[in-house]
């Protein structure tokens, strides 16, 4: 029997203690490690060459979906299954643009993750119901998300991370830091980030990154909790 090896990605410590202990029930399952961030998750990806990821969306330091595409380059043989308590249009749809192989809703049944986790494994696409049902409304729903989301999709990937540091509090020593750049070029990533979202302050750009799903909301962080 073949053993398919998982890297668990999620900011909270106790879902990753609990997918370890839902994940490791099957013998064909081994998880390898675990990452409390995208970009620690994205580096440990890249050295254990995992057979599945699991990824949640809103992650600090660098969001999940910009995590896998960092996967996708670095590690192409590894499959991503997002893993997250968010089952909106613009996630999915984000998801869905980043490549990954699967999206799962934190509410399914534990063997519902198993099965998509071996499903990604072999090479196929793996969507809980609830998930598939969003899915198929997604045409006849498109709104002011989708446009929420085609704004964000005229950032490169750097001034994406600028915006979810900026989103998350972070002065623009602290994003240069986290970021290893220098200060001016956070600046002058933020500034184009204002331009292309034709947003001028910071309080305009936090509200895009929530809305875009690149941060939390308390309420969601509450809910991802739950």
């Amino acid at each position: 029997m073949k053993t398919t090896s998982v890297l668990i990605i999620d900011d909270h410590q106790m879902m990753r203690e609990a997918l370890v202990t839902i994940l490791e029930r099957h013998k064909d399952i081994k998880v390898v490690g675990q990452a409390a961030d995208g970009r620690e998750g994205a580096e440990k990806a890249a050295k254990l060459k995992p057979d599945v990821v699991t990824l949640d969306v809103a992650m600090p330091n660098l969001n999940g979906l910009d995590a896998a595409r960092h996967i996708r380059r670095k590690s192409a043989a590894t499959r991503i299954l997002i893993l997250t308590a968010y089952e909106d249009d613009i996630f999915m749809q984000h998801a869905l643009e980043a490549g990954v192989d699967g999206y799962v809703s934190k509410t399914s049944a534990a063997e519902t993750l198993a099965k998509a986790v071996r499903d990604v494994a072999s090479g196929m696409k793996a969507f809980s119901p609830a998930v598939k049902k969003r899915l198929a409304q997604y045409e006849k729903n498109e709104g002011s998300s989708t446009m929420q989301r085609r704004r964000t999709d005229t950032l490169t990937e750097r001034e994406t991370e600028v915006l979810q540091l900026i989103a998350e509090g972070n002065a623009n020593k602290q994003t240069a830091d986290k970021l290893g750049i220098s200060i001016k070029t956070v600046e002058k990533h933020r500034q184009s980030v204002m331009n292309k979202l034709h947003i001028h302050d910071t309080a305009g750009l936090t509200r895009h990154a929530i809305a875009a799903g690149l941060v939390e909301t308390p309420a969601q962080f509450a809910m991802a909790r739950a």
